[in-house]
């Protein structure tokens, strides 16, 4: 008897390892967008989740940035339930705020989804490829961002979940192509006003040329190693931050002894539990130099009208005095 198509396989496969991992959710949900990398997850979510006794759930976001884009996430939401899904809902949102349009959507996308959830005690799977994970590592080496943006996306980061991180995008092409659905194209996908969108068409394909192919699947890889090695430094930070921890504040004397990848992930951590938001290099290296270079001088503006200032062998986060 014949089995599935391979590209099929491939993806299922991918979703049922996935599941195996990360264990088995409250509640299965598929972020729909119409395109081949979540119709194909769709499908295989719809028969690996069924299999496990799992309710599978179709969310697809309607951001209305263009003309008949209610029909198309109609569409979609059709489509998936042909795939296999118990239930399919359309979730309309609104596009606004700062960063752009893309990264307004993007927020405005992963709110609605989070909001699907309900109690949260489900995952929401993301199609995210190999390629994506690819492009990611890309942009975050293009723009200095750290190995904590260089080891790109996780597999699970609850209630996310991207189990095609080791799938290629032709793979789900394949998939669609063997399920017969025709995916939907997203213009943005081919616009290049889009950083990304650039490095999909025109980086890559010249990097794959130029190092004789296997640019993406190494990128993933080190994406990979990079998250290990990062995972490994997190969880050595946390023993570092339980000793430092004191009366709201760090102990300085604490900090000192440790290497400064350590106490940059301490410091991280302290600022981000304490409300900061926005934290840039830049910032969390002057706060850290008030332990590692300390001169006596005076404290760290932060985004959220903070200040990170050292006194009495601690490290404190204050509102600044006002000066009326």
């Amino acid at each position: 008897m014949n089995g599935p198509d391979p590209a099929i396989a491939a993806v299922r496969t991918a979703v049922r390892d996935f599941l195996a991992v990360s264990g088995k959710p409250g509640e299965l949900c598929v972020a729909v967008s119409g395109g081949a990398d979540s119709l194909a997850l769709a499908e295989a979510a719809a028969f690996t989740g069924t299999r496990a006794g799992l309710t599978v759930r179709a969310l697809v976001v309607d951001h209305g940035l263009q003309d008949g884009s209610a029909e198309t996430a109609a569409r979609a939401a059709d489509t998936a339930r042909e795939l296999g899904v118990h239930s399919a809902e359309v979730l309309k949102v609104r596009v606004e705020g700062a960063g752009g349009p893309e990264a307004a959507a993007r927020r405005a996308r992963y709110r609605a989804l989070r909001s699907a959830l309900g109690d949260g005690h489900g995952v929401v799977l993301l199609g995210h490829t190999l390629d994506d994970q690819a492009e990611t590592v890309l942009l975050g080496l293009g723009r200095g961002s750290g190995p904590r943006s260089l080891a790109g996306m996780r597999p699970h980061d609850p209630p996310w979940g991207r189990p095609l991180l080791g799938v290629t995008r032709a793979t789900t092409r394949k998939a669609c192509r063997a399920l017969g659905v025709d995916p939907w194209q997203d213009p943005h996908n081919e616009d290049p006003r889009f950083t990304r969108v650039r490095l999909r068409t025109e980086v890559l394909p010249l990097l794959e040329d130029v190092l004789a192919g296997g640019v993406a699947a190494s990128l993933a890889r080190t994406a990979a190693q990079l998250r290990e090695d990062t995972e490994a430094l997190d969880t050595l930070a946390d023993a570092v931050h339980l000793r430092a921890f004191i009366e709201e504040g760090l102990d300085v004397a604490v900090l000192a002894t440790e290497p400064p990848a350590l106490r940059r992930r301490v410091l991280r951590r302290w600022l981000l539990d304490s409300g900061v938001r926005e934290l840039t290099d830049a910032h969390l290296r002057s706060v850290d130099a008030l332990v590692g270079n300390w001169r006596g001088q005076g404290g760290v503006w932060l985004p959220g009208d903070l200040v990170a200032a050292r006194a009495h062998g601690r490290l404190l986060l204050e509102a600044p005095q006002s000066t009326t």
